[in-house]
């Protein structure tokens, strides 16, 4: 029975990543009472990673990820969701506060009619919400780290902004007139999980499905900085909004992926943040006002004498030959940054299973060290001067949490090994930091 069981979830589950639960399974009266799909989802976003990795190598003869471009994907969703430790997702939040005051009619909350009613809404308000953040340059500035990685794989679905989520949820309103919140609540995550596997090259083409379902052909071409690809397919479960809209396009040249700027960077406070300071300092280059507000409200291309989406004739000449960013690195070193990673992970696991059983200030300094932990990583596999410094800064940090029980090795009797590893890491970057000064002592004499 225990077997059967496990099996029905784990078949439960892969229907969730392909939203195709039916009306009667995920139809609830309360906000309360609806699973928390996204969070119970981790065991398939890893599985279908490793799934696609042993089928790539299989098929290419190598590895469709690379250790640090992966990192820094999941680096990216580990830090979109760190607001969730300190209030509600801001889309059901503001939400429910519509429903509660403004509503209009209210559809029964267990009629199949108001569940795909909310599946067609949600799904067209997300092409929506997809649309502008291409063509208002200051959503743009949000968004632009799902396309920052300039590879595609199923860890690039996981490489989501910080702060996108403060805006889209202006989108989804018109829904909560008359749509009771339970329900939106299911199709906001579903609509979210479908997205997950359709960021693979592995898969080619799904035939008749094409023309109805966004699928990773089409989404490929949303994800391309060709001239062709730029702001198209941006439907969610569905690609007919795209053909009704004319934001269509065929997968047809080469996708070249990423910015039409390659960031070339890893470390992810610069992913998550860099394209509002290149705003603030585009706007500063304007003297009148109208300029100033355009070049946030107007597309990420725009200046002054263009059209309000601007054009591409600056951008960089795409030949289809462009190699993605990929330093080369010592293999001891991204054994270590794995490790620590993996650390983190366990860390960052744990603090959102335990989050109603601490206090603010725990869970702030918890949030804050995670946040410190890929920073320093990125450093690493940047390789930045300052990266020596910074890791034993953190390690420092690390011993610390370790010691007053904060930061827990992945089993009991892992805790002396890991405890040992940690005090070795901050050895080896206080002599790395130490060599350092004295490198740069001796050339200043």
């Amino acid at each position: 029975m225990a077997a059967a069981v496990e099996l029905g979830s784990v078949s439960t589950g892969l229907r969730v990543m392909f939203a195709m639960l039916t009306p009667n399974e995920s139809s609830f009266e309360k906000v309360e009472d609806v699973p928390k799909y996204v969070h119970e989802a981790t065991p398939f976003f890893v599985g279908l990673i490793m799934l696609e990795l042993v089928v790539g190598v299989l098929k290419t003869g190598a590895s469709v990820v690379t250790i640090s471009d992966g990192l820094t994907s999941i680096s990216a969703g580990m830090t979109s969701r760190l607001p969730l430790l300190f209030m509600r997702g801001c889309e059901l939040s503001a939400y429910m506060y519509v429903w509660d005051r403004y509503r209009l009619l209210e559809l029964p909350w267990d009629s199949a009619w108001t569940w795909w009613f909310t599946f067609l809404g949600v799904d067209f308000c997300f092409y929506w919400v997809h649309r502008s953040a291409h063509e208002v340059a200051i959503l743009w500035a949000a968004h632009q780290v799902h396309h920052s990685s300039e590879y595609y794989n199923l860890t690039t679905a996981l490489r989501q902004s910080l702060t996108q989520q403060f805006t889209s949820w202006i989108f989804y309103l018109p829904l909560a007139l008359v749509v009771p919140p339970s329900i939106f609540a299911v199709h906001i995550q579903l609509n979210l999980l479908y997205q997950f596997w359709i960021h693979t090259e592995l898969i080619r083409d799904l035939g008749p499905l094409e023309w109805v379902f966004n699928t990773p052909k089409h989404h490929r071409v949303h994800h391309g900085r060709n001239l062709y690809c730029i702001d198209k397919n941006y439907g969610g479960i569905l690609i007919i909004w795209d053909r009704l809209f004319g934001t269509f396009a065929l997968e047809t040249d080469k996708v070249v992926y990423g910015l039409v700027f390659p960031i070339k960077t890893f470390e992810i406070l610069h992913v998550q943040l860099h394209y509002y300071s290149y705003l603030w300092r585009k706007s500063n280059a304007y003297k009148k006002l109208v300029n100033k507000l355009s070049t946030f409200m107007n597309g990420p291309s725009w200046k002054p004498g263009k059209p309000r989406l601007g054009d591409h004739v600056n951008n960089p000449k795409v030949t289809g030959e462009e190699v993605p960013h990929d330093p080369s690195w010592s293999l001891p070193l991204q054994v270590y940054v794995v490790i620590h990673f993996l650390l983190v992970l366990l860390t960052y696991h744990d603090l959102f299973e335990n989050k109603m059983m601490l206090s603010q200030l725990t869970i702030l300094g918890m949030a804050g060290y995670v946040l410190l932990t890929l920073t320093a990583l990125g450093y690493i596999m940047d390789q930045r001067p300052t990266a020596a410094v910074l890791e034993m800064l953190r390690c420092v940090v690390m011993v610390t949490l370790q010691r007053y029980s904060y930061v827990k090795p992945p089993l009991p009797s892992l805790a002396a090994p890991t405890e040992a590893f940690v005090s070795l890491s901050l050895l080896y970057w206080a002599l790395q930091s130490v060599s350092q000064l004295l490198s740069i002592k001796k050339k200043a004499d």
